[in-house]
């Protein structure tokens, strides 16, 4: 996917996100070595570290979050909330993006 295709995905993950009360903490935050989180968001005080994908349809979207991805995601918002030194409630949740159709997966785990 195309760096301009994944950042229209990712604005259409944040409008999502805010029409949903969410507040956007921060987007495309890198971890060094680890990898990027694409949206930091916050709701009912708990932080939802969310991965974009998107695809020509939701089969592809959704596998592309592989397990090795997952795992790199893990390790970057351990290290987000250690340098911020926070001690909050939070999940990884991912957004599909196919076309105009968002699906938010919340709580995504292996």
């Amino acid at each position: 996917m195309s760096r301009s295709k994944g950042d229209i995905a990712e604005k259409k993950a944040c409008e999502y996100l805010l029409s949903q009360d969410f507040k956007i903490i921060e987007k495309n935050f890198y971890a060094k070595k680890l990898g990027e989180i694409d949206i930091i968001a916050e709701k009912e005080e708990v932080f939802h570290f969310v991965e974009v994908k998107s695809a020509d349809d939701y089969e592809i979207a959704v596998n592309n979050i592989t397990k090795s991805k997952l795992s790199k995601l893990k390790r970057s918002v351990d290290y987000y909330l250690q340098i911020k030194k926070l001690n909050i409630s939070f999940c990884i949740d991912a957004i599909i993006v196919v076309e105009n159709d968002i699906e938010f997966l919340e709580n995504i785990t292996f």
